[in-house]
């Protein structure tokens, strides 16, 4: 049996900045992820990040994954598992590891998790034909693997990611027929959407997919306008010439482990679904439990690498480890606060007050 006084679940943007604030107070820390390297959904974002420049606003994801990673590596009492999946966190607070091919227990004080989040899905007819992906694995396809996913692609969702993956699908030499939206409006930001609009793809709002076509891949879609309260309107079908269709529509954090572990779980569709109930520290209803990044509700990385610096110094704090973090936490808490304002934070900002505890 290992033990160490706090373990982190997650080695993305919130993992790595919980483990380096932690460990700068003094604390013992075990980060452990699931991947092959750490970084999370980092090491395949090719696009330059927005926000502010404590968040290193204008670095590349790919290069912000690097530069965490190296911080990380840097701190002695920094224990690094990568290859490894946590199974289980039990209420004698053992959790369980499968480590490479070997399984693991492991003791600690206080636990953060920070497990990112999966895609959604839609439901439309042959939507498990193959050349169906979700926008994630187009990216890690392309930007990990170097491998292009078709010729011609349809995109569904026009927020950030599904602005985001279309352009880099046309730097890749990938056309993109069009990029469809359900809502009115598209959700991302002006300036993505301004890219693909130059190259001449159409954003079509208040459009849906209807049907993919194909026996044993996608040969082409069908596509329909929606009228105001959401229903398909007859006789507006379009089919589409694509190989690939590519849904961005959204995330749903992963909270299987704080749902094992006990914690008081929410539904709150402006997170993305259900996640945990949570104080200003991230401490969840589970005393010892700390929730940080996409696993506490869906934003972008630059509010989950604060959030983990929060928890990394919430759980350090309470160990008895304070040699600034009382301090750090107050300007955490007014960065993310200044990241959260306005209108492009104003669902964040109403989600949350449905999760204060």
């Amino acid at each position: 049996m290992q033990s160490t006084e706090i373990a982190i679940i997650g080695g993305g943007p919130a993992g790595m900045c919980a483990a380096q604030a932690a460990a700068e107070q003094g604390a013992r820390v075990t980060l452990i992820d699931r991947g092959k390297q750490l970084g999370g959904q980092l090491v395949k974002q090719t696009h330059r990040f927005f926000g502010s420049e404590y968040e290193y606003a204008g670095i590349r994801g790919i290069h912000i994954a690097n530069i965490l990673e190296d911080a990380v590596r840097k701190l002695d009492n920094i224990e690094i598992k990568i290859d490894s999946t946590v199974l289980a966190i039990y209420g004698d607070g053992v959790i369980t590891i499968e480590e490479g091919e070997n399984y693991k227990k492991l003791t600690s004080k206080k636990t953060i998790i920070s497990t990112g989040a999966s895609e959604k899905m839609l439901v439309f007819t042959n939507n498990d034909l193959p050349g169906v992906y979700g926008a994630g694995a187009v990216q890690t396809l392309m930007n990990e693997h170097g491998v292009i996913p078709g010729e011609n692609v349809l995109m569904i969702g026009a927020g950030n990611i599904g602005l985001i993956v279309s352009y880099q699908l046309i730097q890749a030499g990938v056309k993109v027929a069009a990029v469809i939206e359900a809502a009115p409006q598209f959700g991302g930001y002006h300036v993505h959407a301004a890219k693909i609009k130059r190259i001449g793809v159409p954003i079509l709002t208040s459009h849906t997919i209807k049907e993919a076509i194909g026996k044993e891949f996608v040969e082409g879609a069908v596509i329909c306008r929606l009228d105001a309260n959401w229903k398909q309107i007859a006789g507006t079908e379009k089919k589409l010439d694509v190989d690939v269709i590519c849904l961005a529509v959204g995330l749903s954090p992963l909270v299987e482990l704080l749902w094992h572990a006990g914690c008081q779980m929410k539904y709150v569709p402006q997170p993305g679904g259900y996640v945990a109930l949570r104080d200003r520290d991230l401490q969840t209803t589970v005393p010892g439990i700390y929730i940080a990044g996409d696993a506490s509700g869906v934003e972008e990385a630059s509010s989950a690498m604060i959030e983990g610096k929060i928890a990394g110094l919430s759980a350090a704090e309470a160990l008895g480890y304070n040699k600034n973090a009382s301090h750090m936490k107050a300007k955490y808490m007014e960065e993310i606060n200044i990241l959260r304002a306005g209108n492009v934070g104003k669902k964040v900002r109403e989600g949350l007050k449905m999760l204060a505890v």
